[in-house]
């Protein structure tokens, strides 16, 4: 089973299901320390034994790097170790929590996922939690003298224990120093659009003429057998090795019409099937298929990155509408977005968006999957732009800048009709303004400047 292309599918299949499982675990703040505590335990046990084979055959010099307390101040070490990272560990939790309700109220809930995805955080974290478990692992090593034991005082094992409690010192500065940045605005559309263009290029397809005009023709009849959603929440992937696989085997086309990021209610249509050769399925066949394809369309209780290629746009247009409300009033970041808009928006231009066709061995269509058009994409990031900014003419003139520069990259009849239908929009808005002149004036320079662009001059 091959996609449009011919090639053999990777994404959306078992590449794609991978890629939503490392997505998600991503997401969350337990995998990257969990892993550090095992390391810490297994490093717990395993140096003290190495210490038992090797401390007294270690040359002098290397002895005088080593640590040389008795077995008491070993103990005293560990536990100031223990006791004070468990207090820098705390501290660091409570930072990334309150970053992130500064980031929910301050900019978008929608960003939760891209500061919980932070490497850098899951990393410092698992630094304090691998420091910490290590020392209590080892403090059990420590052994004074007596009648039943000999004294025992793992050098390497204590030793190993102080250059980690370095490095989290160190590792609390840099944490602190990257928090700093991670909550300025530039830094965050920036991370937001590197996120974005990853998905496009994971994603889509370099745009394909051909190919797109084969998927504007793929249209489904007018009589079709409904496929009901099983769970409700938001399309997160669509697994299209299932999904052909089910349209072989039942002998039917599939038209998936909802795309990643659209919400999904349980027993409302998201699609529907129709015969191939024309013999309608027995019920039967019929209720088996749909139930197939249906669990090929996952639903998750918030959107994500991993399929869902307007995702970054929702983000973005989130912090410029945020930036342009009453309590917040900053026209200049909404700016600063839409910049981030506009180049997220040429990037798309360069794939091959709207329908994606599956095939099977024989070429023919058996899955449709709708993608989001460029016009869907400039209204994503457009239109409530231009509404709760429309009496703010460095917004206005950003938005007649945007579709110029979108206008430029476009290849299409269809996606320049897009950029007009977005600038007759963005000019009735300015008509229905109050504003002088002089900026009415400029404004209207800049629509013309649009219609240059889109006629293949700047």
């Amino acid at each position: 089973m091959t996609s449009e292309d011919g090639d053999l599918m990777t994404f959306g299949g078992v590449s794609g299901r991978v890629s939503v499982l490392r997505d998600d675990l991503r997401t969350q703040l337990w995998p990257v320390p969990t892993a550090g505590i095992v390391v810490a335990i297994i490093l717990g046990v395993g140096l003290p034994q190495l210490d038992a084979r090797v401390d007294d055959s270690l040359p002098p010099t290397l002895r005088t790097y080593l640590f040389g307390g008795g077995a008491d101040a070993a103990r005293t070490v560990l536990n100031a170790i223990g006791s004070s990272l468990i207090t820098v560990t705390s501290l660091t939790f409570s930072l990334t929590v309150v970053t992130l309700q500064l980031a929910s109220s301050q900019f978008s809930p929608r960003l939760l996922r891209t500061f919980s995805r932070d490497r850098f955080v899951h990393l410092t974290l698992a630094l304090f939690l691998t420091t910490f478990t290590y020392s209590l692992v080892a403090l059990r090593t420590v052994r004074t003298s007596s009648d039943t034991q000999a004294d025992f005082v793992p050098q390497i094992t204590v030793t190993f224990a102080v250059i980690l409690t370095v490095a989290s010192v160190l590792g609390l500065v840099l944490f602190l120093a990257h928090l700093a940045s991670q909550i300025r605005l530039e830094t965050i559309l920036d991370n937001v659009h590197e996120e974005a263009t990853e998905t496009l290029q994971r994603v889509l397809d370099e745009r394909d003429d051909a190919a797109q005009v084969a998927a504007r023709a793929a249209h489904r009849p007018p009589d079709v057998h409904m496929i009901e959603a099983s769970r409700s929440g938001f399309l997160v992937s669509a697994d299209e090795d299932a999904l052909l696989e089910a349209a072989c085997e039942g002998g039917v086309v599939v038209h998936i019409e909802a795309f990643p990021g659209a919400s999904l209610v349980a027993g409302t249509p998201l699609g529907g099937s129709w015969p191939i050769d024309g013999d309608a399925p027995t019920p039967e066949a019929w209720e088996r298929s749909s139930t197939r394809i249906a669990d090929a369309v996952g639903a998750g209780p918030e959107r994500t990155a991993a399929q869902d290629i307007a995702y970054g746009l929702r983000q973005m247009t989130d912090v410029a509408v945020k930036a342009l409300s009453p309590g917040i009033n900053d026209p200049t970041s909404a700016v600063h977005a839409l910049g981030h808009i506009s180049g997220l928006l040429c990037e798309m231009v360069t794939f091959e968006l709207g329908p994606k066709l599956l095939r099977d061995d024989e070429g023919r269509v058996r899955v449709i999957l709708d993608r989001p058009q460029l016009a869907d994409l400039l209204d994503s990031g457009i239109a409530q732009i231009r509404h709760y900014g429309r009496d703010a003419p460095s917004v206005l003139a950003r938005l007649f800048q945007l579709l110029r520069e979108v206008g430029w990259r476009v290849g299409t009849e269809a996606d320049r009709r897009a950029v007009r239908d977005q600038l007759r929009r963005l000019r009735e808005t300015v008509a229905e303004q109050d504003l002088g002149q002089t900026e009415v004036a400029s404004l209207d320079a800049l629509a013309a400047r649009v219609e240059e662009a889109l006629e293949g001059r700047w």
